[in-house]
């Protein structure tokens, strides 16, 4: 995994309203390159709605979001791969032919399909149409398309969801290789993750949040 340049992703003064409801405000937080940023708070705490706003999918209504390090020619979103709950799959493509079109979408920066279905531990299944594949199957392709973005920042909503034991050692070895890299890794999750240099944010109902150092 190639390595990134010094990195740090800033949010200030954040807030973010939908449907009219206030879900979070006066957010802040900072993580560094090789640090992971977990998110956690009970449903409806606006978890996942950060991560969209981070990936430019959803607009923040206050504050911002700064990267210092980054592409100057990219925006935050350009240099962010949002792993959501969709896998965002073709049920009549094989999982090479998936992970092949997401490859040509990332563009001369993706790294190489072959090396990340085997580091998911699917590279088996690669002529395999993805209607085929069982659930936890389905979130490793998924997992691929992460290497295969070779981008820096990583927004993972419930990443491990659906891994059994054995892909979710692999995929915390992929985290900690991606902030080896100077990768920035940001996730919301209910579970518990294995993840090293971790600092916390908790989201409580109406929208407050307090930062925690790792």
């Amino acid at each position: 995994m190639p390595a990134f340049p010094p990195l740090r992703l800033d949010a200030r003064g954040l807030a973010c309203q939908r449907g009219g409801r206030l879900v979070f405000h006066d957010l802040a937080f900072s993580v560094s390159g090789g640090e992971a940023l977990v998110v956690t708070g009970p449903n409806g705490a606006g978890k996942s709605t950060l991560l969209r706003v981070i990936a430019g999918l959803v607009a923040a209504s206050e504050g911002r979001i700064a990267l210092e390090g980054g592409d100057a020619d990219l925006s935050i979103a350009q240099q962010a791969h949002y792993f959501g709950h969709a896998d965002a799959l073709k049920p009549a493509l094989t999982v090479e032919e998936n992970l092949g079109f997401w490859r040509g979408f990332f563009g001369r920066r993706a790294a190489s399909a072959d090396a990340a279905l085997e580091a998911v531990g699917i590279g088996h299944l690669a002529g395999l149409p993805a209607a085929y594949l069982s659930a936890g199957q389905r979130r490793r392709l998924s997992l691929a398309r992460l290497l295969v973005s070779n981008r820096p920042i990583w927004l993972l909503d419930e990443p491990t969801s659906a891994l059994d034991a054995a892909s979710e050692a692999r995929f915390t070895a992929i985290v900690a290789g991606h902030q080896q890299a100077g990768g920035i890794v940001v996730a919301a999750t209910h579970q518990p993750l294995l993840f090293s240099a971790v600092r916390s944010l908790v989201l409580a109902p109406a929208g407050m949040a307090e930062e925690i150092a790792g």
